[in-house]
Parts: C-alpha cells; sequence; structure tokens
C-alpha cells in the first residue's frame, strides 16, 4: 500500500493566527503518526503558477491514513483556524510504487 501524502500551499493572511494553528494542528498529526517532511516559505518556483507563501508536505502511512487525520473531530477542531489565518490550497496524493519486477 503506498503512502498518503498532503501538499499545503498557505497565503498567509495572518501570522500569529497561524501559529495558533499550527500548534492546534501539531497535536493531531503527532496522534495520527504523521511526519512532515517540508514546511518552505520560499519554495522554488519551476514552472507554472504557484499559490501562497508557504508550501508544507505531510506523509502517511497511506491515503486512507491521511483523509482519516484530515477528517477527523480532534483536527475538525483547528481548521478553523486555518481558514482564518490564510487561504490555502490542500491535496491527498498516493505514493508512488513501481510495477512489480520493475524495481
Amino acid at each position: 500500500m503506498p503512502k498518503g501524502y498532503i501538499i499545503v500551499t498557505e497565503a498567509i493572511k495572518d501570522p500569529v493566527g497561524l501559529e495558533a494553528y499550527a500548534r492546534a494542528a501539531g497535536a493531531t498529526l503527532i496522534a495520527s503518526g504523521a511526519s512532515i517532511l517540508a514546511v518552505d516559505d520560499g519554495p522554488q518556483q519551476l514552472e507554472g503558477e504557484w499559490h501562497g507563501d508557504r508550501t508544507i508536505v505531510l506523509e502517511f502511512e497511506s491515503v486512507e491514513a491521511a483523509r482519516t487525520w484530515y477528517e477527523s473531530a480532534e483536527y475538525e477542531k483547528a481548521k478553523p483556524l486555518r481558514h482564518a489565518a490564510a487561504d490555502t490550497n490542500m491535496v491527498i496524493v498516493a505514493g508512488f510504487e513501481p510495477p512489480a519486477g520493475n524495481g
């Protein structure tokens, strides 16, 4: 089963509010077993248009685990803090696993 990743882009409107969100969300990430792979306030855009000031990459055991975290009652309490502090884009993607015999 491939890992699940959540990729977030944030256009920060309220840095202090976003810090409050990070504290609230951080505890839920720890409880879910997620790993924070990247937090970058200056991603190097190569092509196309990119949204926001900050890009974050989270890793979960699976896509299902990522969705379970996102929909959890604990994280639901943190979401309004994020919505108030930043305009956010967020996606879940599945990690790549090469077909059997090709790796």
